[in-house]
């Protein structure tokens, strides 16, 4: 048998795995299973193989002997031969994948260019069709749109977005979506040959034209109406393949990437329906305000004075002065009252509180509200009334109720009266709950109960809470001392299960001697609060409001895990984009 005239070199040690080795002694490759590569195995080559450096040595082993080259152990070929194998089937399938593809996208070109060749024109014979949103397929509404009760099976033109797309042999299904509604569009015949059918990617607007017909039994669609199309065009083709909207925003994708990209994910159902739910609690409010007589006005969102604590302030320069973003409206809202009466306002408010809570934001929609000539007892009823009210009215609106029960299912308004808990006896109630301070400890009149120690409380009780007369020490300066406790004052946190805090309120100082003595207490200059000040030196009056975050309360509403899926583009610490 004839000896291999062929040698392949192998160093474990020194040797190359890249272009620069040839598998020559003066240049081996580092791996047998490389050698395999370049070198298929044959009866005429052989693999040697030494370590060069590593080879362990005797002390009766001549040294020199790790430089000699020796034929690659039966064991070693055998795995190489075993990898080598499975790497050459591997590539194997893979070149035929791709000539497969390539035969695929040739065929498909193919067609494509076929497809290029259909073209459909708008029957003219057929009535001209009237526009609707895709809220608006019920029959009624369709021949109210057209002016006339006395025509049947009226032709409509609807335009949206693709939401859903489904295409079978005959038939495409596609869902359309406007903003207003879902509709379920069929097209068949010639119009699912022509080369913009078969392009079609989620996203893409276009317009569509066709009879309104009820869904055949056992099928489903949105309203249970689908448009028969006879007619379409693309107005705006959506991208697809790895830039499609499927693809940067899938339901599987990291937080950051989902806020990154938050433009397309208001396009998903969830985020539209709690962005229209968003819309409808404002509505209620305004209603709910204005039922009970309260003005709206908008204060600057611009200031120089504080209200919630220096320490969250946004600090920018105004013209060379400092100014801030507002923290909250309250202390202009309080000089509205003697001439405005009652008010109230939906403006953002800012804090620059370091906090990536899930009920956090550094941008926040603040509904606020001051009324003159109360108690504190009306305060907690107005309270009680206005949040059950919003509700009221939300829910009376069928489509924003079926958001609700879509995004909240077990959600039921709250009843009335609210749970009334003092702050010293919900101190009490965590003690023998054994629920914990934030160091570790048993609750302590004074402290400022915690976030989790809170929202754990109100989860456990399950309903609505006020939660009154907090120490005077963990509040703001305006806040009006209980006069048969001066260590607490006449304030009010509203606590919903799931979320927590979504209101605070108070009764404000009104007496000018007083509120003098805070000022005071706190180390704060007077001087640039004149203008509140002065509220008490002409005509005080007992008065009191309240700060509402629209947010949380959605977060309640639509049992959100976040206050960052309740707002158009969340900011928070570290996010200013998009």
């Amino acid at each position: 048998m004839a000896s291999p005239s062929i040698s392949i070199y192998i160093d474990e040690d020194v040797g190359k795995d890249d272009t620069s080795a040839t598998g020559s002694e003066s240049a081996p490759y580092k791996t047998l299973i490389y050698a395999f590569q370049q070198h298929p195995p044959a009866k005429d080559v052989q693999y040697l193989t030494r370590k060069s450096q590593t080879e362990p040595a005797g002390e009766n082993v001549d040294p020199a002997a790790k430089l000699e080259w020796k034929p690659a152990a039966k064991s070693a070929i055998k795995k190489a031969t075993n990898l080598y194998e499975q790497r050459k089937r591997k590539a194997a399938k893979e070149q035929e994948l791709a000539i497969r593809e390539k035969q695929e996208a040739e065929k498909r070109r193919l067609v494509l260019e076929e497809a290029k060749k259909i073209i459909i024109k708008e029957d003219p014979s057929l009535p001209k069709p009237v526009k609707i949103r895709l809220d608006e397929t019920d029959p009624a509404v369709v021949k109210l749109r057209a002016n006339d009760s006395d025509t049947p099976g009226t032709r409509v033109r609807v335009l949206g977005r693709i939401h859903r797309l489904r295409a079978q042999k005959d038939v495409i299904f596609i869902t359309l979506t406007d903003g207003y509604g879902y509709l379920q569009c069929v097209l068949t015949g010639d119009l699912v040959k022509t080369y913009d059918a078969m392009t079609l990617t989620i996203g893409t607007s276009m317009a569509i034209h066709g009879e309104m017909r009820a869904v055949p039994p056992k099928q489903h669609a949105p309203n249970d109406r689908e448009l028969h199309a006879d007619f379409f065009t693309v107005i705006g083709r959506a991208a697809g393949d790895k830039e499609a909207i499927t693809t940067r925003v899938a339901p599987d994708a990291d937080p950051q990437t989902l806020y990154d990209n938050r433009h397309l994910v208001l396009r998903g159902e969830t985020a539209s329906a709690v962005m229209k739910v968003r819309a409808a609690v404002l509505r209620a409010f305004r209603k709910t305000f204005e039922e009970q007589r309260m003005l709206e006005v908008t204060p600057p969102a611009m200031v120089q004075t504080q209200v919630e604590g220096g320490s969250t302030l946004f600090k920018f320069d105004y013209y060379g002065e400092n100014a801030y973003l507002t923290q909250s409206s309250q202390l202009y809202l309080e000089t509205c009252l003697p001439s405005l009466g009652d008010v109230f306002c939906v403006c953002p408010s800012f804090r620059a509180e370091k906090s990536l809570t899930r009920r956090h934001l550094s941008e926040y929609t603040h509904i606020e509200a001051e009324l003159d000539f109360i108690t504190f007892d009306d305060l907690l009823d107005h309270l009680e009334a206005v949040v059950c009210r919003v509700i009221e009215l939300t829910l009376a609106d069928p489509v924003i109720a079926g958001y609700i029960k879509q995004l909240n299912p077990d959600f039921k308004p709250p009843s009335r009266p609210f749970k009334r808990m003092k702050y010293a006896d919900a101190i009490e109630w965590l003690r023998e709950h054994d629920i914990p301070n934030e160091e570790g400890q048993p609750h302590l009149f004074g402290d400022d109960i915690a976030e989790a120690a809170e929202r754990k409380m109100t989860d456990i009780i399950n309903q609505p809470i006020f939660l009154t007369h907090f120490p005077k020490d963990i509040k703001a300066f305006y806040m009006q001392r209980d006069p048969e406790d001066p260590r607490v004052t006449e304030s009010v946190d509203v606590l919903m299960p799931g979320v927590g805090e979504i209101v605070g309120g108070s009764m404000r100082m009104h007496d000018y001697d007083e509120l003098m003595a805070a000022y005071k207490h706190e180390g704060m200059d007077p001087a640039p609060y004149y203008w509140y000040t002065d509220q008490r030196k002409y005509g005080t009056s007992p008065h009191g409001g309240y700060g509402l975050g629209l947010e949380r309360f959605l977060a309640w509403l639509c049992a959100r895990y976040t206050v960052r899926e309740c707002c158009l583009y969340p900011r928070f610490t570290g996010r200013c984009t998009p």
